[in-house]
C-alpha cells in the first residue's frame, strides 16, 4: 500500500482531525503543531500565541484511494479559509488556515487547488502555503479528542455540527462504519 502525508491547519486541530479521520483512504491523523520558532511546543505554549506555531494535523493517506487534490478540496470546504487567524470563536495565529507542503509538487498542487476553490468564497482566501520544516505531535490527550469526548461542550456545540455537515456533503468519501 502506498502512503503519503499532508499537514493542514484549519482552526482547532480537534475539528480538523474529526473530519479527516472519517475519510476513506486516510490511514492516520495526528494532531500537532508546525510553523513556529519554538522547539518541542506544548499546547499551553501554543495557546499563548507567542510560539508562531499553528494547530495542525498530519494526515497519512493512501494516494491510490484518495488524492492530495481531494484532501485539499475537502480542507478548503470544511473550514473558512477567508478569515485571518480565526475559525469561529477560536482566535489567534495558532488557528490560522495553512497548508504545509513537503515537496515542490505539493506546493504547486496546493496553489492550484487554492485558486480553484477561491470561486466558492465571497471573500479572498487567506490560507498560507508554506514549506513543512518540522511537525511536532501534540500531547496524547489531544488524539481522537472528539471521538473520546463527544459530550464535552466544545465537541457537542462546535465539532459535532461541523462533522454532521461534512458527513452529509462528503457521504460518498467516508469510511464504512
Amino acid at each position: 500500500m502506498a502512503q503519503a502525508t499532508a499537514v493542514f491547519g484549519g482552526g482547532c486541530f480537534w475539528c480538523v482531525e474529526a473530519i479527516f479521520t472519517e475519510l476513506n483512504g486516510v490511514l492516520e491523523v495526528i494532531p500537532g503543531y508546525s510553523g513556529g520558532h519554538v522547539a518541542n511546543p506544548t499546547y499551553e505554549l501554543v495557546c499563548t500565541d507567542q510560539t508562531g506555531h499553528a494547530e495542525v494535523v498530519q494526515v497519512t493517506y493512501d494516494p491510490e484511494v484518495i488524492s492530495y487534490d481531494d484532501l485539499l478540496r475537502i480542507f478548503f470546504s470544511t473550514h473558512d479559509p477567508t478569515t485571518l487567524n480565526r475559525q469561529g470563536g477560536d482566535v489567534g495565529t495558532q488557528y490560522r488556515s495553512i497548508i504545509f507542503y513537503a515537496s515542490e509538487e505539493d506546493c504547486q498542487i496546493a496553489e492550484r487547488i487554492k485558486a480553484e476553490m477561491a470561486a466558492l468564497w465571497e471573500d479572498p482566501i487567506v490560507t498560507e502555503i508554506a514549506p513543512l520544516e518540522k511537525f511536532w505531535p501534540a500531547e496524547d490527550y489531544h488524539r481522537e479528542y472528539f471521538r473520546r469526548n463527544p459530550q464535552q461542550t466544545y465537541c457537542s456545540a462546535v465539532i459535532a455540527p461541523k462533522v454532521a455537515k461534512f458527513r452529509q456533503k462528503f457521504a460518498d468519501r467516508l469510511k464504512a462504519r
